[in-house]
């Protein structure tokens, strides 16, 4: 009997297109259909799967977050748990569900032939459970689905630690094969596995997932290979950070600034300001395990602490200079003109500690010598209102009368005179070292003033320092919060 030319060109259509046979199962039971299988795949199970060589194989990946196990911001690296889902099709094999007993069966993974598809991030073992089995589906299709622990290398950006958002990609793809060979298709796209990541995810730890993003490229090295990214976008929940490191620095600083309100002279003080930079410490190295440690950037955290502890230490510089003002003025030289003009002209206006205007106090000498040396126009002893208090209670209050003292004949003079004029010398000593006295006082008043200028803007510096701080905290939380992929 001749075959007709139609049957044999569908024939042959057929057979260059990979079709064979359907498997032939002795009875319904899946026993029967696992030996079949066997006679099949066994084989074949070394060779790609597929009987057209100019068509690669398409491997369908899909991928869930399970759980976030952790970021090492040190090795950089980010420790996650997925479901990793493979799924593709053997050429020529299917059977008849009615016949065989089943639509689909589950068979060793060694049975068959299976994708080296591998993560190009890895960088420790596996020690996720094995799977060691697959479905198979009366059509040829293959059913992979495994967990995977995954300790990949991430790009950490902790600048803005604890409020940082970070982002590590995942890279599957062939490690051998190329993608002449084999072709890598996204399965379900990323707001399908991140609705489902949300749902099943187990981890309630310090990070939380954000975002997912996929992405298909092909890398080309010296052959092109097909690989499918997806970017796990997660962020860390700062409130352990926030109550454990910046509330208590930020109370710690408060407590510093009020301590301004304490007299600058007083030597408790300068000690008040020493125990709260000790406690700063010992606060600091208790902590340090919560810091973040790499050698590319500075958390901003840190600069927030440094400049605490620097902001510290200067305030007790400042106290302690201040205290020696307070002490020791009387024996400086008088404020250089320069120091003066900056400090009490331009830095008072600043801090709002005007000079003080000079008073109205004038010096009044009876009998001033021409040969003595001038007093000091700014040198006060009675004031106006005083010398007139004096007349009126000269007028007012008359001593009773004394009778006249006859006068006896300057026989001997010249003793009187002599202790007259010691006299005279004497008080005009006396007169030379209060105007010396009050040279000094005034620039002792000088460099005092100095110290309450330096003091206050000290004040004022606290004062921004913990404002600007707040806001950027704050501004950098609510960023953290309303991110969105």
């Amino acid at each position: 009997m001749k075959e007709k030319p139609a049957e044999l060109v569908i024939i042959c259509f057929l057979l260059l297109h990979g079709f064979v046979a359907a498997l032939n199962c002795d009875s319904p039971t899946r026993k029967a259909l696992y030996h079949a299988l066997e006679k099949e795949l066994l084989p074949e199970k070394g060779v790609l799967p597929r009987n057209n060589f100019t068509e690669p194989l398409e491997i369908t990946i899909g991928i869930t977050v399970v759980g976030i196990l952790g970021v090492n911001e040190k090795a950089q690296t980010l420790t996650i748990v997925i479901w990793q889902v493979l799924e593709w099709q053997i050429d020529g094999l299917s059977w008849d569900k009615d016949k065989c007993g089943s639509e689909r069966i589950s068979i060793p993974r060694e049975m068959l032939w299976v994708p080296d598809v591998h993560i190009g991030e890895f960088m420790d073992e596996d020690t996720s459970p094995k799977t060691p089995y697959v479905y198979l589906y009366n059509t040829g299709h293959v059913y992979d689905d495994k967990p995977v622990r995954v300790v990949s290398s991430c790009r950490l950006e902790i600048y803005s630690f604890p409020f940082d958002i970070q982002k590590c990609s995942l890279t599957f793809g062939a490690y051998v094969h190329f993608v002449s060979d084999i072709q890598m298709i996204q399965g379900p796209t990323a707001e399908e596995i991140l609705e489902e990541s949300r749902q099943v995810i187990e981890t309630n730890g310090e990070w939380e997932l954000v975002g997912i993003r996929v992405a298909s490229f092909t890398l080309a090295l010296h052959e092109s290979y097909s690989e499918v990214q997806y970017n796990i976008i997660i962020r860390r929940r700062p409130f352990l950070y926030v109550v454990n490191l910046l509330l208590p620095s930020c109370f710690l600083i408060t407590v510093d600034l009020f301590s301004f309100l304490l007299p600058p002279q007083s030597v408790d003080r300068s000690s008040f300001k020493m125990t709260l930079i000790l406690g700063y410490t010992v606060f600091l190295l208790i902590m340090n395990d919560l810091l973040p440690v790499t050698g590319e950037t500075t958390p901003l955290i840190n600069v927030f602490f440094c400049l605490s502890l620097a902001l510290m230490v200067t305030s007790l510089l400042e106290t302690v200079f201040i205290t020696n003002i307070q002490f020791s003025s009387s024996r400086y030289s008088a404020v250089p003109n320069w120091l003066s003009i900056l400090v009490l002209q331009y830095l008072a206006v600043v801090v709002c500690l005007p000079r003080k205007k000079k008073s109205n106090r004038v010096t009044v000498v009876l009998n001033q010598s021409t040969r003595e040396p001038a007093m000091n126009p700014n040198i006060n002893s009675i004031s106006k209102s005083d010398l007139e208090s004096f007349s009126s209670d000269e007028t007012s209050v008359k001593p009773p009368p004394t009778p006249p003292i006859p006068l006896l004949p300057s026989s001997h003079p010249e003793p009187a005179l002599d202790e007259l004029k010691r006299l005279s010398r004497d008080l005009t000593a006396i007169r030379l070292q209060i105007d010396n006295h009050f040279k000094e006082t005034n620039s002792s008043q000088e460099w005092q003033m100095i110290g309450i200028v330096i003091d206050r803007l000290l004040f004022c510096l606290y004062i921004i320092f913990i404002i600007v701080s707040f806001i950027t905290i704050i501004w950098i939380w609510i960023w953290n919060n309303s991110y969105s992929v």
